[in-house]
């Protein structure tokens, strides 16, 4: 081989590292669409223990609880050591159980010490004095990269910026060269020359760099995912921007492997500005011990063992508690009701429908995705936003806008409206904000303010308008309507779209008089992760628009003529009427009642006080994990004070958003209807009779199954390490960018992830972190079909990253997969058990 030859396959390695270190960074979705994230997704083809023991080794994280948690559960009567033994044997390995048992008989049960991860150039300097007086190498190379990062990506906050016409590496390079305030041993003039001497291109620099360190070639992959995961927070907002590119078939790298090359330029200057003082020996032993990486994740895997069969055997005491029920279908109510529900697979619905249903035997609830299958952006009128209503998995291919009712004013004029009232909303906010103005703004102005803040620092129950409405007068906001532009210009695609959704949901006959389409959304003040309370399903927004759309579309007489034709028959007698759940206060609102036909009037005010009584149920059953419940028997009451909560600018846990979520049910409503799931599991209706292509149960286990897996391990990942993949203390955010994401305080790396108040109580966790157990009423080769034709499902199933069950539908009889197949579980729950006997 040539040196040409040599030199080629080199930077081909090095090309091929840099791209499977970024590929491994899950991307983050800005505030105003905080979405959940799995934030293991991109490890998804390994197995999740083998994984677990590489993240250990490179990053220190863990994706289990201590060891005295598992103690505590087992105590608290969660986790049967029944269990133990079963799982222990399906790994063939009995002894194993009795270690787990002699953790759970240890009072303390302490976890064992954590192994030392592998060791960066900023951990080596770290041994040694720091760049300032109390703070090491790791806080500044942080910092400093942070603070870079979020002034180069913001474009909504700051009203200076940095020159843009530069990529992140060569921007972040000029700002070094520029920069006094560091102690280098070498000094800055050493520092402005190394940076020199690299490659402008980020790749080549990469090469270049690591080329001087030495660490070996087959190392350098998990020397550069080590590097990403430290700074892990902005990666994955690089990775949100690469996800974007990829969702309309582009391909964009690089800002990730800029990122990549700015911290190893940092390892890259720490390592020179060492050589001198430190011996040769030191720093090529450093380079060298990267050969130890994957024994490293050896020996933390087998030290795992213990911690995953305590997780596993936990997950399936839960599972126990749902085989009985789910094994009893319900008495298959009325084939035509008085209401037909259809509500979001989100585990809050899951509170609202049974609640719902107690009210009256004469409603039917369904469970579907709460987008209610439209793949929709919205551009509001006067707007230059366009939002997607999706989930972030999908890209939107339907455009939806306003429109308004024949009386008053046109859309152009109140777009016209709009438009000015935000472009003088934003010169005074220019004008209040700008460097020059703000000592003498505060002195002018700054009085005006204390009425406003004296309001909303007391007690109220009035909502904010919503942000649809922002910008407009009452009169106008009352007459605006989204409508789906292709009911217009191609109603027999809105048909064959509408089509599709009925299809999905179950619904393609025996429609009632009048059908609720119930979206929900939240409501809190002064919370940056708001949107991350509303419906993941509609790309972190309020589902509102896509109940309204959805409504429209299938009120629309020509879309049913179209319908007709494709099979599907909605009657004359039947009217969709959209609606909205406030998962805060647990009120629902309906929409466009003005459209209602009369000979449905008397039918809609009746939907609306089964409704209103059900939110009072349904209020009463969550008082008590709001600290309400001395009051939970006072519905006026309990309604008022919910709504002051809402309302609240100081309040952390207005409500309790997905947390305890653990299962995901994919069967008819008979399945599920007579069992109190206690808000922990999605609802997905499915009837199998109903697909004999599975083409609705292949989308049900490629879309709805990995949301709910992506927020199942967003909320398991925040609880387990919340230093990583949570966002800490919300008392202390601080918003990054306009709506990049939060700081904790006012630098360190980008937080990602959920705050811990939407994860414990002050007192007690208020999420058990367990995977995702998944349970289908569908027959058994259909479901084996979609795992092997689908490389994501399979990779989710295979290599556990959650639990998959299956209930016989002729029976009820639940089956689990397992690498061995479909077994039976066979041990009942013992909540008495003692792990030293049993």
């Amino acid at each position: 081989m040539t040196s040409t030859d040599q030199l080629d396959t080199q930077q081909r390695s090095v090309a091929t590292c840099i791209a499977s270190a970024c590929e491994r960074i899950a991307p983050t979705w800005p505030l105003d669409r905080f979405i959940a994230v799995n934030p293991y997704w991109e490890w998804r083809a390994s197995p999740a223990v083998d994984a677990a023991a590489l993240l250990a080794a490179l990053a220190g994280t863990s994706l289990t609880m201590p060891r005295a948690w598992f103690r505590d559960e087992w105590a608290a009567g969660r986790l049967s050591v029944a269990h133990l033994d079963e799982v222990a044997a399906e790994l063939g390995d009995l002894a194993l159980a009795a270690r787990a048992r002699a953790v759970l008989h240890d009072l303390a049960a302490h976890s064992p010490p954590a192994r030392s991860r592998m060791a960066l150039m900023t951990d080596l300097r770290d041994l040694g004095p720091g760049p300032r007086r109390g703070q090491s190498w790791t806080e500044l190379v942080t910092h400093q990269i942070s603070q870079h990062c979020a002034a180069h990506f913001d474009r909504w906050q700051a009203s200076w910026h940095p020159q843009r016409d530069h990529d992140l590496f060569t921007g972040w390079r000029n700002q070094l060269t520029a920069s006094h305030g560091i102690a280098w041993r070498h000094g800055a003039s050493w520092v402005r020359a190394q940076l020199t001497r690299l490659p402008a291109e980020p790749i080549d620099a990469i090469a270049a760099m690591l080329d001087t360190l030495t660490i070996p070639e087959e190392a350098h992959d998990a020397y550069l995912t080590t590097l990403l995961l430290s700074v892990n927070g902005w990666a994955a907002w690089c990775a949100y921007g690469r996800w974007q590119a990829r969702l309309v078939s582009e391909d964009d790298d690089g800002e990730v492997v800029a990122l990549l090359a700015v911290r190893l330029a940092w390892e890259w200057l720490l390592y020179n500005d060492a050589a001198v003082v430190e011996t040769s020996t030191l720093l090529d032993d450093w380079a060298h011990s990267w050969r130890d990486t994957h024994a490293l994740a050896a020996a933390t895997k087998d030290e795992q063992r213990v911690d995953w069969l305590l997780q596993t055997a936990l997950e399936r005491t839960y599972q126990d508690t749902l085989l009985g029920p789910l094994a009893q279908a319900d008495v298959a109510p009325a084939d035509v009701p008085a209401a037909q529900a259809v509500f979001c697979i989100d585990v809050r619905s899951e509170v609202f429908r049974r609640a719902l249903e107690s009210v009256t035997p004469d409603i039917h609830t369904r469970g579907f995705a709460g987008f209610f299958g439209l793949p929709i952006a919205y551009t509001p009128a006067g707007s230059a936003l366009t939002r997607p209503q999706l989930p972030g998995l999908l890209t939107p291919s339907l455009e939806v806008r306003e429109t308004t009712a024949t009386e008053g004013p046109s859309i152009d004029a109140i777009a016209a409206q709009r438009s000015a009232t935000l472009e003088n909303r934003q010169r005074w906010r220019r004008f209040r904000s700008a460097p020059s103005s703000t000592f003498s703004f505060v002195e002018s102005m700054g009085l005006t303010y204390g009425p406003k803040l004296l309001k909303d620092s007391l007690a109220h129950t009035h909502a904010t308008p919503n942000w649809e409405h922002d910008g407009l007068n009452p009169g106008s906001a009352v007459g605006l309507r989204p409508r789906l532009q292709l009911i217009d210009d191609d109603p027999a695609a809105a048909a064959a779209t509408a089509h599709n959704v009925l299809r999905g949901m179950g619904l393609t006959d025996g429609f009632a008089p009048l059908v609720l389409v119930c979206g929900h959304g939240s409501h809190t003040t002064n919370n940056p992760h708001a949107t991350g309370l509303d419906c993941g399903a509609c790309g972190g927004q309020t589902g509102e628009i896509n109940a309204r759309v959805l409504a429209d579309v299938l009120n629309s007489s020509v879309v049913r003529a179209h319908l007709q034709a494709a099979g599907v028959t909605v009657p004359s007698t039947t009217w969709f009427v959209p609606a909205l759940h406030n998962t805060t206060t647990d009120e629902v609102h309906l929409f466009d009642t003005e459209l209602v036909p009369d000979a449905h009037r008397a039918r809609v005010a009746e939907l609306q006080r089964w409704l209103d009584a059900a939110s009072a149920r349904a209020r009463a059953e969550r008082a008590s994990s709001l600290a309400l419940g001395r009051i939970g028997d006072r519905p006026d009451r309990l309604e008022r004070v919910v709504r002051e909560r809402a309302n609240d600018w100081s309040q952390v846990r207005p409500e309790w958003g997905l947390a305890g979520n653990a299962a995901f049910i994919v069967a008819p409503r008979s399945r599920t209807r007579h069992i109190n799931l206690g808000g922990r599991c999605f609802l997905h209706d499915y009837d199998w009779r109903l697909d004999p292509d599975l083409s609705v149960l292949t989308l049900i286990m490629t879309a709805p199954m990995v949301v709910t897996n992506w927020i199942n391990l967003q909320y398991n990942a925040s609880t387990v390490d919340n230093r990583r993949y949570g966002s800490g203390n919300k008392v202390l955010h601080n918003v990054v960018g306009g709506h990049i994401g939060v700081f904790e305080g006012n630098g360190g790396d980008l937080r990602i992830g959920l705050p811990v108040q939407s994860l414990h109580d002050g007192h007690t966790l208020r999420h058990a972190p367990l995977r995702l157990s998944v349970f289908i009423e569908a027959p058994r080769h259909g479901i084996d079909t979609i795992i092997g034709e689908h490389g994501v499902v399979h990779d989710l199933v295979t290599n556990a990253w959650l639990h998959l069950l299956r209930i016989e539908p002729s029976t009820g009889t639940v089956e689990r997969w397992t690498p061995a197949g479909w077994t039976t579980p066979t041990h009942e729950r013992r909540n008495d058990e003692d792990p030293t006997t049993a």
